[in-house]
């Protein structure tokens, strides 16, 4: 990774990206370390839809057709997650999915700013 992309590496979140086609292009130290058991960066080359249950690989698909973002939030292992999944662009063409894991508490406070 480039020096100017270096904070990514750090950042308290788990990052994934794939290209239109579904292969992972990059995931920076967290995703590596959440991905772990599936391979870690070894994944990078690897197809996303490969990397996920047939029960959710058409959500996963959907993705691709679609172009809209996703967002949920999961628990697994005591933690709680809030995942987004957003196409991203190059030069105006659809050019892949980026996916983001964010760590969030039990208690999360909410603030309306309107």
């Amino acid at each position: 990774m480039t020096s100017e992309h270096a904070w990514i590496e750090e950042l308290g979140a788990a990052v994934t990206v794939t290209d239109e086609t579904g292969t992972i292009v990059a995931m920076n130290r967290r995703a590596c370390e959440t991905f772990a058991a599936d391979g870690g960066a070894a994944l990078i080359g690897k197809s996303v839809f490969d990397c996920h249950p047939e029960r959710v690989r058409g959500k996963t698909r959907a993705l691709y057709e679609r172009r809209l973002p996703n967002h949920y939030t999961i628990s697994k292992a005591g933690k709680r997650k809030i995942v987004h999944q957003m196409p991203w662009y190059r030069d105006g063409r659809f050019a892949g999915v980026v996916e983001i894991s964010v760590p969030i508490p039990e208690e999360l406070p909410h603030f309306d700013r309107g």
